[in-house]
């Protein structure tokens, strides 16, 4: 029996290469096209960082408690505050050097949180934690009543431990402090009621 052989077309060694290259070239393109497709589902780490706002579930929150999200590398609270807490800051104000958030408004507190309580809703208080001082992050000191750097008649607030700035529950400084402004309050807006988006005041 004879076998029959049947020529196999011969490809040069330049032409081979030219085909190797194309083709890699081409799963190169298409692999670069569909990446930035993909990460535009989710904000960068360098849109993060300029400013990305923040989504944060406070169905969970109870009162007297506090979470801590990042916003710009920076810590943002969001405290849910208890009927006793938000009736006390009435009673500050005499104590208060910036009792109506009149001392740089653009800077630190948004129109819409021009008010005793300084917030969109009196029982939530968004703010930066950073003191105003020198950029340290204060303590909570929910508890009422004497304790150690606090006045006897503490009704809650926040104690910066670097240099002894205290703040109420609503962020204003008390009078004779190293800090001399209220603690910011971030741009913020509810997208329901258990939804708070930080950093952006503004619906589309």
């Amino acid at each position: 029996m004879s076998e029959t052989l049947v020529d196999t077309p011969k490809i040069d060694s330049s032409k081979r290469t030219w085909i190797i290259t194309s083709a890699c070239a081409g799963a190169v393109g298409a692999a670069a096209t569909a990446v930035p497709f993909v990460s535009t589902f989710q904000p960068s780490e360098r849109a993060k960082a300029a400013g990305a706002a923040v989504e944060v579930d406070i169905a969970g929150l109870k009162p007297g408690e506090k979470v801590t999200v990042e916003w710009r590398g920076k810590p943002v609270w969001v405290v849910r505050r208890t009927p006793e807490q938000l009736a006390a800051l009435s009673k500050l104000t005499g104590e208060l050097a910036d009792p109506e958030s009149k001392r740089k408004p653009d800077e630190f507190t948004p129109e819409y949180a021009r008010n005793e309580a300084r917030s969109i809703k009196p029982e939530y208080f968004v703010a930066v934690g950073i003191c105003t001082h020198l950029g340290c992050s204060p303590s909570d000191k929910f508890q009422l009543g004497a304790q150690p750097s606090l006045p006897d008649d503490w009704k809650g607030g926040f104690l910066c431990p670097c240099h002894g700035s205290t703040f109420d529950m609503a962020g204003r400084v008390f009078k004779n402090k190293p800090a001399p402004d209220n603690l910011e309050v971030p741009p913020h807006m509810y997208l329901s009621d258990s939804k708070l988006l930080i950093g952006e005041d503004k619906k589309a």
